[in-house]
């Protein structure tokens, strides 16, 4: 038996020096080490051994074993590293090449002009307030003196889900809700950005819905002059230094008196372009001074304070700014139009 065990020895390892790739190794592995390998066949015999014979010839099995597992480790530590080598040839990176260029993106120029403008008013001392796009007919409407039935309504045609809830026409609701959240507190200073929702064709010029920044300062004697030294401040930084405003009578009934804001035309100087249609402004927002009930409905004692407001739509400033000619731009997602403002 000892004989047979250093044969199978020196066969085995023979075999294994010409092993040239990992599948030949694994099956002489199974040959000679296996369950039914040569090797366990001849060890089997060991039983009609005499009692001295088995502790040598167990010796040499062992040896016998050891020799071969031996190499086959050695054999597999070299197709591993082999391998690994293989490897790292085919998938190194060549990093003189230039990288792969990432998509730039950019800010949308509509949410740009909102920033812009949230800046310029948190810059002046004023907080960001916002509230449900959902709203009741009671803050939409009746808290800003317009009761049901009045007239005015009929300037802003909604979208109502029930009797009492609709699309707000209008982030004035939220002017409300803080007022009313204050609880006669002063000074309010806030504005309110945000979608609003009104049935009108979408063309040019008009969306069914559309974002707009209204503005609110309650505190006791705040006066048109406050509003008006506000407004240019605001047009300064939004449209350039040398920017002018004017005031013209107007009618809204939440605020009395009311006024429509003009600014001078920042493409000609006000001298009369293409853009103003030759008059030399441009309208942009509508403002007054808080009417009493609307104080009122906030929970503030119009003999003691007194406020202003005002609101303007983000589409038609950044239409202005940009000389964009359709507010359809800002909604198709088209990445030719969006690309223009990269890094405006």
């Amino acid at each position: 038996m000892k004989e047979k065990l250093e044969a199978l020895k020196v066969v085995a390892l023979e075999k294994l020096r010409e092993v040239q790739d990992p599948q030949t190794l694994n099956d002489l592995r199974v040959k000679y080490l296996g369950k039914k390998g040569e090797l366990t066949e001849v060890l089997r015999g060991m039983g009609s051994l005499s009692a001295e014979e088995r502790p040598v010839i167990g010796q040499v099995a062992n040896a016998v074993r050891s020799a071969i597992e031996e190499i086959i480790g050695a054999k597999q530590e070299a197709f591993q590293e082999q391998e690994t080598l293989k490897r790292l040839q085919a998938e190194k990176v060549d990093v003189t090449l230039p990288g792969r260029r990432l998509p730039q993106g950019g800010i949308h120029p509509l949410n740009r002009v909102i920033q812009e403008i949230e800046d310029i008013f948190i810059g002046m001392g004023y907080r960001v307030a916002e509230g449900p796009e959902v709203e009741t007919d009671y803050y939409n409407f009746e808290a800003l003196n317009l009761p049901k039935n009045h007239p005015a309504r009929d300037m802003q045609d909604s979208f109502y889900l029930t009797e009492e809830l609709l699309m707000r026409t209008q982030t004035s609701p939220v002017q409300i809700r803080t007022m009313q959240s204050m609880e006669g507190e002063v000074p309010v200073k806030i504005i309110c950005p945000g979608r609003v929702f009104r049935r009108d064709d979408d063309d040019a010029t008009h969306s069914f819905q559309f974002h707009q920044i209204e503005g609110l300062v309650i505190g006791p004697n705040i006066r048109m002059s406050d509003l008006k030294g506000t407004l240019q401040q605001f047009v300064k930084e939004m449209f350039g230094p040398s920017t002018g405003i004017r005031l013209r009578p107007s009618f809204f009934p939440f605020t009395e008196p009311s006024v429509e804001v003009d600014v001078s035309c920042f493409k000609c100087g006000g001298h009369g372009c293409r853009l103003c249609k030759q008059s030399g402004w441009l309208e942009i927002l509508g403002a007054g001074m808080v009417h009493p009930k609307v104080l009122e409905m906030g929970g503030y004692d119009p003999e003691k304070y007194s406020g202003f407001a005002f609101g303007m739509g983000a589409e038609r400033i950044a239409m202005l700014k940009y000389g964009i000619d359709d507010i359809r731009n800002f909604y198709f997602n088209d990445m030719g139009f969006v690309k223009q403002f990269r890094g405006v």
